[in-house]
């Protein structure tokens, strides 16, 4: 396992190092002034793993294409996904992102949500230089699957935050994977996957085989992600330890302890979630967090995590499996471990 890791680790360093390297080519753009530069520059210049823009280059690769040509798609996505991370922080109330203090309690709501809006715009334009290296017709097809998974993105967001706005605690298992596959799962694994595949065969693949694989290790990466929320070392983690649980995210550990609560618990969470984020106190996180420990609901999580990845293998062999062997084809067959040992 440590081997995978470490596998991994170097392929996310190599084409993060490319796609970072490409992405400040937009960042600091001249634009209105110096400080709106900084701005917009901040949240991706704290640095990440750059998986979705790694997954997409080492996808491209393994079909054969220069990663060259899938550089621009990568360098779109990853400004989308810090557009995503400001606009999320600002929903959420979030204090930390990646170890500093989040955009909106730097510099207010106002600028946060703006500079939010110009990391979306900007990450149009590389889609539209796409012309240059791929052709009009096959640019336009980037853009089509660029268009699918940002409405899905919104859309899961949204699923969300109604939840958490309506207080709606009626959920189980299948409500939290069907968001995550659209808020995370579309943007973070199956958008990279296909558009690689796109790009690598030049259109010549049907791109809904990669489904299934994206959608499983994509969740596999959510849950293992809300789980070091509760469980990680929040220097590693750079966010809030156990601020799912103050923003009222209805995460899948969540989910099951509504399940398992006994009827006086239930009304007692009911009624935290529904009450405003600043009114929860440590008290009130210390109760869920030991009832989710009495409840096995981290245990239940991890499992499910666990299912999802082996699915993820098995679904990888069928999608993958007439591809040549190589570096990258590697790559992406270990991310389903991977996603289970990031602490």
């Amino acid at each position: 396992m440590a081997a995978t890791a470490s596998f991994v680790r170097e392929r996310l360093a190599e084409y993060g190092a490319a796609s970072q390297a490409r992405m400040k080519e937009y960042l600091r753009g001249g634009r209105a002034h110096e400080g709106f530069d900084a701005l917009v520059a901040d949240y991706p210049e704290r640095g990440g793993r750059s998986l979705r823009a790694s997954l997409c280059l080492a996808t491209a690769r393994a079909f054969g294409a220069r990663p060259s040509e899938a550089l621009n798609s990568a360098v779109a996505l990853e400004l989308l996904h810090n557009a995503f991370l400001v606009h999320d922080d600002v929903e959420d109330e979030s204090e930390a992102r990646r170890g500093s203090p989040t955009l909106h309690l730097r510099h207010g709501v106002p600028i946060a949500v703006n500079v939010g809006d110009a990391l979306a715009v900007l990450s149009l334009r590389p889609l539209i230089e796409n012309v240059e290296a791929l052709g009009s017709r096959l640019a336009l097809r980037v853009l089509e699957e660029a268009e699918r998974m940002a409405r899905e993105s919104v859309e899961g967001q949204a699923l969300e935050l109604w939840w958490r706005q309506h207080n709606v605690i009626e959920l189980g298992e299948a409500d939290y994977l069907r968001m995550v596959l659209k808020k995370t799962c579309w943007y973070s694994t199956i958008y990279p996957l296909r558009v690689g595949a796109l790009i690598g065969t030049r259109d010549g693949v049907g791109l809904d085989r990669y489904l299934r694989f994206g959608f499983f290790v994509g969740a596999a990466f959510q849950i293992q992600d809300d789980l070091l929320n509760l469980v990680g070392d929040e220097a590693r983690y750079g966010k809030e330890i156990n601020g799912d649980i103050l923003e009222g995210k209805r995460t899948l550990m969540l989910i099951h302890l509504l399940g398992a609560a006994n009827a006086e618990e239930r009304v007692l969470l009911s009624r935290m979630l529904g009450s405003p984020r600043a009114a929860r106190t440590l008290e009130d996180i210390r109760w869920v967090r030991e009832r989710m420990d009495r409840y096995g609901s981290i245990e239940y999580a991890r499992q499910v995590a666990h299912g999802l990845a082996g699915a993820a293998l098995h679904e990888f062999s069928l999608a993958y499996g007439d591809l040549p062997d190589s570096p990258d084809k590697r790559f992406i067959e270990a991310l389903p471990t991977w996603v289970l040992e990031r602490t």
